[in-house]
Order: structure tokens, then C-alpha cells, then sequence
């Protein structure tokens, strides 16, 4: 069956077979920051966002994915220009065997997208379901922290330009 799904800003027409999951058609079409972790959605390394909220694609048929809009970590940033979140994960110690931590950030990017200044049990609800083996989430709850600081810093940076710029000199 075909579908069309948005993955990553770009419009896709993909065939998928009966009960392909939605992990394993980014796989195979090349996605693979998005990993295989248990197969059961308990363990996050599969997450990405869909229509803005994370998800297990581990759980998802593609075929449900249909019409849909989905986000890889892969369309965060880049080597260069990483997002927020990745700066701070790397920073602060976050990463470590690097598995967990594509499914960590679109988690963070998901809560952090609704609430700019998320409380500790907040951040961990928000990653509740995203297990670390390195870490021990110390690490991880500090880098949404500082990601959460600086997307404020950046707003109020944001919000003061824009205000100059639209003030008329007398």
C-alpha cells in the first residue's frame, strides 16, 4: 500500500508491506538515528516526533502514518549547527554510548516545544520512558535544564530585537 507521510520537512511517497512498523520504514529508507531498542515501546531509543508528539515508532504500523508529520532527530541540527537540546546534551555530559539520546532529545524537544520552563518532575515525565544504561539521567535532566534556560534567553533576546525594530523614531 502507498502512503505520504512528511518526514523531516519533506514529503514522501513510500510503499509499505502489511504490518511494517513505522521504525522499521525510517530504517529503511535511511533514518537511522532512529534506533532499535527492545521492540516493545519500554525503552525510547525508537522515539520521534509525530505531529509533534513523541511516539514509539517500534509500535506504530507505518501504515497509520499516513497524512502524517514526523520528526527525526536528524532534522535538529547538524555537525555545525547543532539545536539547542544537542549542545547542552554534549556539554553537560549527557551523552555518552550516544544510543538513547536521539529519543532523549525529541522528548526534550517535545516538552521543552510546550513548556519553556519545565520543572524537574516535569522533565522527568517528560523522558519517562526513555532508558539510559550510561548515564544514570543526572546528566540528561541537567541538559534539558540548560536547554530550557537558553531557548528562554533566546525568546527574551528575540522578543527585545523585534521590539526596536518596530519602534518608530521620534
Amino acid at each position: 500500500m502507498e502512503i505520504v507521510l512528511t518526514i523531516n520537512k519533506k514529503e514522501s511517497r513510500v510503499e509499505v508491506v502489511g504490518a511494517e512498523t513505522l521504525l522499521d520504514l525510517l530504517r529503511r529508507l535511511g533514518y537511522k538515528s532512529v534506533k532499535f531498542g527492545c521492540g516493545e515501546g519500554a525503552c525510547g531509543a525508537c522515539t520521534v516526533l509525530m505531529d509533534g508528539r513523541p511516539v514509539n515508532s517500534c509500535l506504530i504500523l507505518a501504515v497509520t502514518a499516513d497524512g502524517r508529520d514526523i520528526i527525526t532527530v536528524d532534522d535538529l541540527g547538524t555537525i555545525q549547527k547543532p539545536h539547542i537540546l544537542q549542545t547542552s546534551f554534549v556539554e553537560t555530559g549527557a551523552v555518552q554510548c550516544g544510543f538513547c539520546t536521539p529519543g532523549m532529545i525529541l522528548a526534550a524537544k517535545a516538552l521543552l516545544d510546550r513548556n519553556a520552563s519545565p520543572s524537574e518532575d516535569e522533565i522527568k515525565e517528560a523522558l519517562d520512558g526513555n532508558l539510559c544504561r550510561c548515564t544514570g539521567y543526572v546528566q540528561i535532566i541537567e541538559a534539558v535544564q540548560l536547554a530550557a534556560r537558553r531557548i528562554r534567553a533566546k525568546k527574551k533576546t528575540g522578543k527585545k530585537k523585534g521590539i526596536s525594530k518596530n519602534t518608530k523614531k521620534a
